[in-house]
């Protein structure tokens, strides 16, 4: 790990020899690939280079507004194919652990969007609920009422545990940095005095499920992320080798002012996209 001192444009650490030894790169999905519902310039090209070139990869958002299927969907609209199986959101990987948390029938009131809400209740495993809520799930809402902040309030002070998907104080978007789903979670934390568990990057677990979905090994993938606090963070702790790119929120300024350092700092992907083509390249001889 570097000392926070590399150079944006410094590229003499992206070299054949380093690149040769990633396997598989977990992407963050928003300020990565694209912005709001706009494709980031060279995306499309960076994942058609790690076809071409042997590499896997998978998404990991916390964006718990879409579910797989419709992630699908967006990245189809922007040129870019991938099957549901390669994408994990908070939204999903909450479910999976309320699922190993609690027992059938646990009553569960979610504050967040329709996705959240499928991944909750599928196959009727978990209860809808109110204030009578054993659990509350919280997650970015962007229709969201002061009704449902008031249930999920009453729920956790009459002792209902709170989970979080994610704590993200903003979401990149086309036209700016807006609030996040962690707005929601000041405004719970300050109303009840209860911290979540937070699902999430920078836990490590979902930089995990996708390592289990591609078959490999932490030290031999890289986390590329725009954000030093949740993506650089979680690859971390998950023992990957990191990549911050800077076309999201994190600047190049903030890694000095977090303390948080990524083996890698660069401005676009390019970089990567010219050393994906050239292992395609060796590949093809």
């Amino acid at each position: 790990m570097n000392d926070g001192t590399t150079a944006v444009n410094d590229t003499s650490r992206l070299t054949n020899e380093w690149f040769a030894a990633i396997d598989g790169c977990v992407l963050d999905m928003d300020g990565v690939l694209y912005r709001g519902n706009t494709v980031i310039d060279g995306v499309p090209t960076f994942l058609d280079a790690l076809d071409h070139a042997g590499i896997r990869y998978t998404m990991a958002t916390n964006n718990s507004t879409n579910t797989p299927e419709q992630y699908v969907a967006k990245l189809a609209a922007m040129g870019i194919t991938v099957a549901p199986a390669a994408i994990v959101t908070s939204g999903v990987a909450t479910a999976t652990y309320l699922r190993a948390t609690y027992p059938p029938g646990t009553r569960i009131y979610v504050l967040g969007m329709d996705a959240l809400h499928a991944a909750v209740f599928a196959d009727d495993y978990f209860s809808r609920a109110d204030r009578d809520a054993e659990v509350v799930v919280s997650g970015a809402h962007f229709e969201l009422r002061y009704d449902y902040l008031k249930t999920a309030c009453l729920a956790i002070r009459d002792g209902a545990t709170y989970v979080a998907t994610n704590a993200d104080k903003t979401f990149p978007s086309e036209e700016g940095l807006i609030p996040g789903a962690g707005g929601i979670v000041a405004a719970l934390t300050a109303a009840t005095d209860v911290d979540p568990v937070v699902i999430g990057k920078p836990s490590p677990e979902m930089v995990q499920s996708c390592l289990r979905i591609m078959g490999t090994d932490a030290r031999r993938s890289l986390m590329i992320g725009d954000r030093l606090d949740t993506d650089i963070l979680a690859g971390q702790r998950a023992g990957t080798q990191t990549l911050l790119v800077l076309t999201g929120v994190s600047t190049a300024a903030d890694v000095a002012r977090t303390g948080i350092h990524p083996e890698l700092t660069v401005p676009t992907l390019e970089p990567l996209t010219a050393l994906a083509e050239q292992r395609a390249d060796f590949r093809s001889t």
